[in-house]
């Protein structure tokens, strides 16, 4: 990369137990980071050891929320390592930073900073099954003012972590309970940004339910306060009879790339798939008439996660007899074996990464 600075660690981390990782808990020896501003653009482009940054106590991301991130996985396969279709995540980016008046980074050189990092701290990379190293870029605003206005500063740094599975459940049917008081985004908001903004309003719900018991929640939409739209920080798939439903994207869902992957897998297997608007009342109808056959969140932490039990208004359902079902299996066969090097890229989908 052009105008590359590398300053290497003096002293380099020990590597955690790369069998007990969990999720997010463990970062790499190196960073990388670039500024930008309104005369230069982006400029200052440097991996840098690891370790805590100094912000303006004005700085704009502490007090309007201007940032955005994204969540990317590089895999060890058995020819080297490879990323799985990075350049969705920066056309994901660049819309979420159009949305938060944030500055644009051209794809090309989002993805050539990602791979020039995991070439600095490749060695992270884990090799257990399962496990994968988490590559999370993300931008904030640091204008050094508290006026509100459109960010002319910006601070762009991407971080490594290895991990595992994201649930401690695993792949392991997850208990759901469908929210009906919180909303996590509303049609013409943030809801299709990756911003914090969205995650910090999930976090109520999230904790309420995890006290009773729960994985996690399943959104409705802030409007009618009817419609499925999200399940935690997931995009959302039912099988219903032959049909697979997804909620389609109004806005106020993140378009997610796993979700983006399983569709066209689910086409390409010959599978009826419907992008629409689900109530939770027609929902609740198929699991009680016994045409819900299958539930699944899809995204890029857990890739695929099946749900056993949706919760709703204090009565509890069943959903596969509280096993993960034969296509949600499949998906997640399909999606890994592709991202691990174990299955046929006929899409094109694996990106290498040289080191």
């Amino acid at each position: 990369m052009k105008g590359l600075i590398i300053e290497k660690a003096k002293t380099l981390k020990e590597k955690p137990d790369m069998t007990k990782l969990g999720f997010g808990k463990y970062f790499t020896d190196h960073m990388f980071i670039m500024d930008y501003n309104a005369n230069e653009g982006w400029h200052n482009k440097r991996i840098v050891p690891f370790g805590p940054i100094t912000i303006h106590p004005a700085s704009t991301v502490l007090h309007y929320g201007a940032e955005i991130f994204e969540g990317m996985k590089a895999y060890k396969t058995n020819d080297g390592y490879s990323l799985f279709r990075p350049y969705e995540n920066a056309k994901r980016f660049n819309n979420s930073a159009e949305r938060m008046c944030l500055p644009q980074v051209d794809e090309e050189l989002f993805v050539e900073a990602v791979k020039e990092l995991i070439n600095v701290d490749y060695s992270w990379i884990p090799t257990s099954v399962g496990s994968s190293l988490y590559i999370r870029p993300f931008m904030f605003g640091n204008d050094e003012t508290l006026g509100v206005h459109s960010v002319k500063n910006s601070t762009f740094i991407i971080i490594l972590s290895p991990v595992g599975s994201y649930y401690a459940e695993g792949l392991n049917p997850v208990k759901i309970i469908i929210e009906n008081t919180d909303v996590r985004a509303v049609r013409g908001g943030t809801g299709y940004a990756k911003c914090g903004g969205n995650y910090a309003a999930s976090m109520r719900a999230g904790e309420r339910a995890e006290k009773k018991g729960f994985t996690q929640v399943l959104w409705l939409d802030g409007v009618e306060r009817k419609y499925i739209e999200e399940v935690g920080a997931m995009n959302v798939m039912f099988l219903i009879g032959d049909e697979v439903v997804t909620p389609s994207l109004t806005g106020s869902v993140l378009p997610g790339i796993t979700r983006k992957s399983c569709l066209e897998l689910l086409k390409d297997k010959g599978y009826k798939v419907s992008e629409r608007l689900l109530s939770v009342d027609e929902l609740i109808d198929a699991v009680e008439s016994g045409k819900l056959l299958e539930a699944w969140g899809t995204g890029t932490a857990a890739v695929v996660s099946p749900i056993g039990q949706l919760t709703y208004k204090d009565k509890d359902h069943i959903v596969s007899n509280n096993k993960i079902g034969s296509l949600t299996q499949e998906l997640y066969d399909e999606l890994t074996g592709i991202q691990w090097g174990t299955r046929e890229d006929k899409y094109n989908w694996c990106v290498k990464v040289k080191v």
